[in-house]
């Protein structure tokens, strides 16, 4: 082996498998995502619906990046390893300043955002320069997106929260449509999936651990509520509902769909494609999803009496039919025919509860969506079970 092939920080040729450090840097993002869930749950209206919204894309986009990142180095190395630990820092002080982003600590989020994001392409453009040319080419094109999206970053940190919430938006717009643009930048041309040589059992296996850690949190917050409740019957069935519900995301997500797509995605001749798409856009929903249902599992068990208020349905309902459509449009780009019958009729019946949500008491409204996301998980299990086990050459999805 010459002096180069040991020294460079790239991962060997073979399947990658995550590794210790990389879920110890998820553990920022654990907290994280209890923050974002507590901030919505105290501030649930509509203008801390679209502030905890743009902080989960934010929160998100630097996850999922990095998890990209760590598909092509590797974590064993000594200077990876020090990445890792100085994103989570930075990481750190991003989610300790979630609560009052919008408030005196913004400019402290928009600071070490902006750091860990270009100080982990300035670190790949050095890793990949010699290696592999066109990824450190494709790592300057996404340094000079978010560069501009920097400055709207930093300068919304230093204005007004009216400012701020659209300084943020923008510079989130920007860092959603790089990819879609294929990080077209003038004078350096624009990338190409093909050249994205991407692990798909490594990104498979990261996404959905994060999906866990996300759901982990509805655990967290209906244990800790209800820990300090009355178990009166309401209560209870509040509980019983909030937790059959996770369990009917969790079958959702597991059972058949995250298998099924990374047998799609290993036999893709395009995987970046595949990456792009399925893993890096249609997971945010889902993520979205989970963290907008914990913030309602703490509010339907907090207060399981009396008829439900406008936020309370918001979420109840909103967070399972986000997480439904997330599933249902990750299913079809990696593998489904179609569009899933059972998530679809699912949205719909989520929908066809809002009239009568009003009316119902909130723990009534939440056993209510339980049911029907048991019925969904029900549903495909029973109806691609058997042609599931048949193996890759299934492509089913008309459940």
């Amino acid at each position: 082996m010459t002096r180069s092939a040991r020294h460079h920080l790239l991962r060997e040729e073979g399947e990658a498998r995550v590794e210790p450090v990389e879920l110890f840097f998820d553990l920022v993002f654990v907290f994280a995502i209890t923050q974002l869930s507590h901030r919505l749950i105290a501030h649930p209206d509509l203008r801390g619906f679209a502030e905890t919204g743009i902080l989960i894309l934010a929160v998100w986009w630097t996850w999922i990046n990095t998890a990209w990142v760590t598909n092509w180095l590797d974590p064993g190395r000594t200077r990876v390893r020090l990445l890792l630990f100085a994103l989570m820092g930075a990481g750190l002080i991003v989610s300790m300043s979630i609560p009052d982003a919008f408030g005196a600590r913004g400019f402290h989020f928009a600071a070490a955002y902006v750091a860990m994001e270009l100080g982990r392409s300035l670190f790949m453009i050095a890793a990949n320069r010699v290696h592999n040319p066109p990824n450190a080419k494709n790592f300057l094109r996404i340094l000079c997106w978010q560069i501009v999206a920097a400055m709207f970053w930093l300068a919304g940190g230093l204005a007004g929260p009216e400012t701020r919430l659209w300084l943020w938006a923008t510079a989130l717009l920007l860092w959603s449509l790089a990819p879609a643009f294929y990080m077209y930048v003038p004078g350096l041309g624009a990338s190409s999936t093909e050249e994205w040589r991407v692990d798909p059992h490594h990104l498979a296996e990261r996404c959905g651990l994060f999906i866990i850690l996300s759901l982990g949190e509805s655990i967290l917050v209906m244990g800790a509520t209800m820990s300090g409740m009355t178990w009166d019957g309401p209560t209870l069935f509040a509980f019983a509902a909030a937790f059959a519900g996770t369990a009917a995301m969790w079958w959702i997500y597991f059972n058949i769909g995250a298998e099924r797509a990374e047998r799609m995605f290993r036999a893709s001749d395009d995987p970046g494609r595949v990456a792009r798409l399925a893993y890096t856009y249609l997971h945010l929903p889902i993520v979205a999803g989970i963290i907008v249902v914990a913030a309602a599992v703490e509010w339907v068990i907090a207060h399981p009496h009396g008829h439900a208020a406008p936020y309370v349905i918001a979420g109840t309902l909103g967070g399972p039919a986000l997480y439904l459509i997330g599933n249902a449009a990750f299913k079809r780009a990696t593998g489904a025919q179609y569009w899933p019958l059972s998530h679809l009729v699912g949205v719909a019946a989520l929908a066809a509860l809002a009239p009568v949500a009003p009316h119902v008491e909130p723990w009534v409204l939440a056993l209510a969506v339980a049911v029907v996301m048991m019925i969904v998980a029900m549903w495909e299990t029973f109806s691609l079970g058997t042609r599931h086990r048949a193996g890759p050459a299934h492509k089913g999805g008309g459940e």
